[in-house]
């Protein structure tokens, strides 16, 4: 569409171009009149944008409209008045953060349920009893208890993948669970406890997170893991452990057991689980006599975190291990057959926080200070947090 001349703009419509243009070059240099034209054009500006964005944000409140609940049935008829069923995404309902005590019954259509931040304190089947296409459910920050939950409530969701329930009240592990389950997620509860045979059907589960509890050495028996055959991370973090938990499962690939009270690892420990990459064992008691005789000279670990313990000694490690974290320790020698295959390694490589000043650390000053250059000032912080102690040094 092409533009109009000035002309038309004029309302009697009875000057031509010469003419008007001739007017708008008498008119523009009267003093005073250009900042009275522009101050008008930053008001209308204004003006239009105000209209804008009120016409906008009353689109979004009727599409949403998050503050009155009752317009949401409009979007959807077996919508839970309690909750939101967005007309984007019929297949999720939204309930968190209402203060629900209980849970409403869910719609059959639904696969991702949202119920955290509010006080349910049980988990009955009735709501469920429709619910055969549910995925996810998020019931975190809730007031679960092992007590609240209906025995069949939750094995009868035969296409369940994840469940959230952290920050409850569960005093151990909830049976039974669906086969059918990948993620399991029981952070910051009270369990101390792990019924024999809760797991036993759990061959679809890739990852156990049991961190911030209260899990002992007994909790576990030689057969607790049996049947997670497709585990690949196990998170127990923050628990009263003092001994590496028994019998983990083969496929094993993330071990995460920080801030626990671990003072040892058994002989051939690594064994069991050949496919470990990542270990996190720091915030424990590991002291050189309780690591097994041949360190953590296994092939498959990449990653090796010991920071926070009571090492004195860097121990044996793998010629692929890629990251190794020793600060805060106590080092205050290195064996060279340690770093025998530090060659092997490359730029990226890092060891953070190592006493390199004792004797036999030759390799070790070497790789630290190749990793400082390729990273100039960028991990600076990695050399300065130790907690080194002179003594020994030859």
């Amino acid at each position: 569409m092409s533009e109009r001349s000035p002309g038309h703009d004029n309302p009697r419509g009875s000057e031509n171009k010469a003419n008007f243009r001739s007017r708008y070059r008498t008119q523009r240099y009267i003093p005073g009149q250009q900042g009275t034209i522009m101050a008008t054009t930053i008001c209308f500006i204004i003006w239009v944008l105000f209209i804008t964005d009120t016409a906008w944000t009353r689109s979004v409140r009727q599409v949403y409209e998050v503050n009155e609940p009752e317009d949401w049935t409009m979007h959807d008829f077996d919508c839970p008045r309690e909750c939101f069923c967005p007309p984007s995404f019929p297949t999720a309902l939204y309930c968190e953060n209402r203060g629900l005590k209980e849970i409403p019954a869910i719609p059959s259509r639904i696969w991702y349920l949202y119920l955290e931040n509010n006080l349910i304190e049980t988990i009955p089947e009735k709501p469920f009893e429709n619910a055969t296409q549910l995925r996810w459910i998020n019931l975190n920050k809730n007031k679960i208890t092992n007590y609240g939950i209906e025995k069949g409530a939750l094995s009868q969701l035969k296409k369940l993948l994840f469940l959230f329930l952290e920050d409850n009240e569960l005093e151990e592990v909830p049976s039974p669970l669906p086969r059918s389950l990948e993620q399991l997620q029981l952070a910051r509860n009270k369990v101390s406890r792990i019924p024999q045979g809760t797991f036993s059907n759990l061959e679809n589960l890739t990852l156990l997170d049991l961190q911030h509890n209260k899990l002992l050495d007994n909790a576990f028996q030689r057969d607790t893991f049996k049947g997670l055959k497709n585990l690949m991370q196990l998170n127990m973090a923050k628990n009263a452990l003092r001994n590496m938990p028994p019998r983990l499962p083969a496929n094993t690939m993330q071990l995460y057991l920080d801030n626990n009270s671990i003072e040892g690892i058994p002989e051939n420990y690594f064994n069991v689980i050949p496919k470990v990459a990542f270990l996190r064992l720091n915030h424990n008691k590991l002291s050189d006599a309780g690591l097994p005789s041949s360190g953590f000279n296994v092939s498959s670990i990449l990653d090796l975190q010991l920071s926070h313990n009571q090492l004195t000694k860097v121990p044996r490690i793998s010629a692929h291990l890629q990251h190794l974290h020793l600060d805060h320790n106590k080092i205050k020698m290195c064996i060279r057959v340690t770093w025998k295959a530090c060659k092997t390694q490359d730029a990226g490589t890092y060891f953070q926080s190592s006493d390199t000043a004792g004797p036999g650390c030759e390799c070790l000053r070497n790789m630290s200070y190749h990793y400082y250059t390729a990273c100039r000032a960028r991990h600076l912080q990695l050399w300065t947090s130790s907690s080194l102690s002179p003594s020994g040094w030859k």
